[in-house]
């Protein structure tokens, strides 16, 4: 089974790329990261592509980085690598020159809540639940707090990073995580109003306009990623979170020294 599905649904030039790990949650391991990197890729170099819709399978749209594939290998130039690789596919994001939206059907937490920070626009349904938890075993949300400062203000973003609580999709909108929270039967219709609207806008407009945008905000985001990332491989070194994560593996409460 492919961890990425790709399906470009019509002649409008809007692919879904869909992540197809119900079973994990849609966890964000080595293989997903390859998968989605490989499809965005792909994306960058087709000039027919005017939206991408970015979705999932089950009922969680992505439970972040697979920690049990991470405490397989408790190393810190693996740690740097995966992270490293993370960043790299975030980026691939916001580097494409067409809008990226995220359908979020379910919960996003972590590194998901990350990737729906760093989408260029999310619809999530009412159902939907937002957390960088992280800190609840050990391992403070660093690279996730990336694009969710670039989202959500200081305080408000401070405080889900040091308390891992979860919020709704619409505290959620409320926030600026999410541009729109809808009931789960509106969720397709609310992403097709958007991409209706993008559609009757000039591709090349749109393009133009996303780099500038992106440049003249986010200076020094691919530092900060930098610095995020060796932060998050340095943290998964520390007994703290090898412990934490070793526990929510073992779904069993982390016991601290």
């Amino acid at each position: 089974m492919d961890p990425v599905l790709l399906e470009q649904r019509d002649a409008r030039g809007v692919v879904t790329l869909t992540l197809n790990r119900p079973a994990s949650f849609n966890a964000l391991g080595e293989e997903m990261l390859a998968a989605l990197q490989a499809a965005l890729d792909r994306i960058a170099a087709d000039e027919s592509v005017r939206v991408v819709v970015l979705a999932a399978q089950g009922k969680a749209f992505c439970a972040g980085h697979d920690l049990k594939q991470m405490i397989a290998t408790p190393q810190l130039p693996y740690y740097q690598r995966l992270f490293a690789q993370c960043s790299r596919m975030m980026l691939a994001l916001q580097k494409l020159p067409v809008p990226v939206i995220a359908r979020v059907q379910g919960l996003a937490t972590a590194a998901g809540c990350q990737l729906v920070a760093q989408c260029d626009l999310a619809v999530a349904a009412e159902e939907a639940t937002f957390a960088v938890s992280g800190v609840n075993f050990g391992l403070f949300c660093s690279t996730p707090s990336v694009p969710l400062l670039r989202n959500v203000p200081a305080k408000q973003a401070m405080e889900m990073l040091l308390t891992g609580d979860f919020i709704s999709a619409r505290e959620a909108q409320a926030r600026g995580l999410v541009n729109h929270a809808v009931t789960a039967d509106r969720l397709d219709a609310e992403i097709e109003r958007l991409v209706g609207s993008i559609l009757a806008k000039p591709r090349v407009a749109i393009a133009m306009g996303k780099e500038l945008f992106y440049r003249q905000r986010e200076m020094g985001s691919e530092a900060a990623y930098q610095l995020a990332g060796q932060t998050m491989a340095a943290n998964m070194m520390d007994s703290c979170a090898q412990e934490g994560v070793t526990a929510f593996t073992q779904k069993r409460k982390p016991t601290w020294k």
